[in-house]
């Protein structure tokens, strides 16, 4: 099989298909780049940080098989893909558990004022008396988009001893879900008393137009004072300007937690960056060894699947023209 790997993932699972298939890795690669290598692909690999366009697939009559290292699909053109028949398989499982133990990293460093214990004390200052910090215990977490990742960090809320709300998108209620989620600990409500009841607000929403700038100057305005926004989601979920002026200029937010960011990238400066009370992370939520090494696995297993298709169809066909 002709693979091309446009996303780095586990350094095991590019030398496994290395072994049996026709590997081309090109990691992030520009779309003029992908459009030239993609050509003879039958299977396309990808995670965040690169565009899979339409002009991309269009560029490969011979694709048909995707496979999304991780969750998120808003970089790529899922109504292209569908229309051409494009078969998708995403691995959301693996990243997820990783993206969830860091919004709570997130919620223990801005609550213990971690960095500055930490910065101060590297310089010779004991702090201790100075230092104010706060439980996470018997506080409210808010979880906007209690989906696959969402009602992970709302069951580790709920071990915590937090009261735990959670909001989904109108189209994905259900009421089989909304048991689910109380199974997890986690309260079903709206998007608006999450923001107005929370302690800490953990965003895990997919970006698409529904959701771009969803938590802007308004929805900020209705969170409590004192109280911690977390963004695990995409860039553009969270309004940055919005939230810049309100860490700088407001006195609500107390600290923000940011993994996404509206410009991401090597050479990028987060307007955040001079600000003590927020946490800043390079789009490292799922990036943890253990995940991406499960990634990889499932990734192998998927191609395996996929072969096995390919050469079925193929015996049928040959069958059916003899």
């Amino acid at each position: 099989m002709n693979i091309i790997i446009a996303s780095s993932i586990s350094k095991h699972a590019i030398e496994k298909l290395n072994e049996n298939h026709d590997v081309i890795c090109a990691f992030n690669a520009p779309e003029d780049k992908l459009i030239t290598l993609v050509k003879d692909r039958d299977l396309l690999i990808f995670r965040s940080g690169v565009q899979i366009s339409a002009k991309v697939m269009g560029a490969a009559p011979n694709l048909k098989y995707l496979i999304r290292a991780g969750s998120g699909l808003d970089n790529l053109d899922v109504e292209y893909s569908n229309q051409r028949g494009i078969e998708l398989v995403r691995i959301p499982e693996p990243g997820a558990k990783a993206v969830a133990e860091l919004s709570f990293a997130f919620m223990l460093a801005l609550s213990r004022n971690l960095l500055y214990a930490d910065k101060e004390w590297r310089q010779g200052h004991w702090v201790k008396s100075e230092l104010k910090s706060y439980l996470i215990r018997g506080k409210v977490l808010g979880i906007v988009g209690a989906g696959n990742i969402g009602s992970l960090v709302g069951e580790m809320g709920a071990a915590w001893g937090m009261t735990v709300l959670g909001c989904v998108a109108e189209n994905e209620y259900t009421s089989e879900n909304e048991e689910f989620l109380k199974s997890k600990g986690i309260k079903l409500t709206t998007f608006e008393e999450v923001l107005i009841k929370a302690d800490y607000v953990s965003v895990h929403t997919p970006l698409d137009d529904t959701t771009r700038n969803m938590i802007g100057k308004e929805e900020l305005k209705l969170m409590k004072t004192g109280s911690y926004i977390i963004s695990l989601a995409r860039g553009g979920v969270v309004n940055e300007d919005a939230l810049l002026e309100e860490l700088t200029k407001g006195d609500r937010i107390r600290g923000a937690g940011l993994d996404v960011h509206e410009n991401e990238g090597e050479g990028k400066i987060s307007p955040f960056a001079s600000l003590p009370n927020v946490v800043l992370t390079p789009h490292v939520g799922a990036q943890t060894l253990d995940s991406q090494r499960e990634i990889g696995d499932r990734v192998l297993e998927s191609v395996e699947q996929f072969e096995a298709k390919s050469n079925q169809k193929e015996s049928i066909s040959s069958t059916v023209s003899k």
